[in-house]
């Protein structure tokens, strides 16, 4: 298996060798906002932003900042994280 080789990050850039393990859970103010078929079916300021090592950052939106229907629909299935849970 190849090593990853790290790139050092440039001038207002974060480089996910630095992200802690296990992850970090932060607050974020930014505005994110998740558009589909040019439908907003998000936004929000008020995302958690999670850090791991050599993982890109991921946003979670709150539950009530998405806009469920008609584009989500409830199903069966389910997964696991080892550090979110379900």
């Amino acid at each position: 298996m190849q090593q990853q080789k790290r790139i050092e990050p440039g001038p207002g850039q974060e480089s996910v060798w630095d992200y802690p393990r296990p992850p970090r859970l932060e607050d974020s103010s930014k505005h994110i906002q998740v558009i589909y078929n040019g439908v907003v079916i998000a936004d929000t300021y008020g995302a958690k932003r999670i850090l791991e090592t050599s993982h890109p950052p991921v946003y979670y939106i709150p539950p009530e900042d998405v806009k469920l229907e008609p584009y989500f629909k409830p199903t069966r299935r389910s997964s696991f994280c080892e550090w979110k849970g379900a």
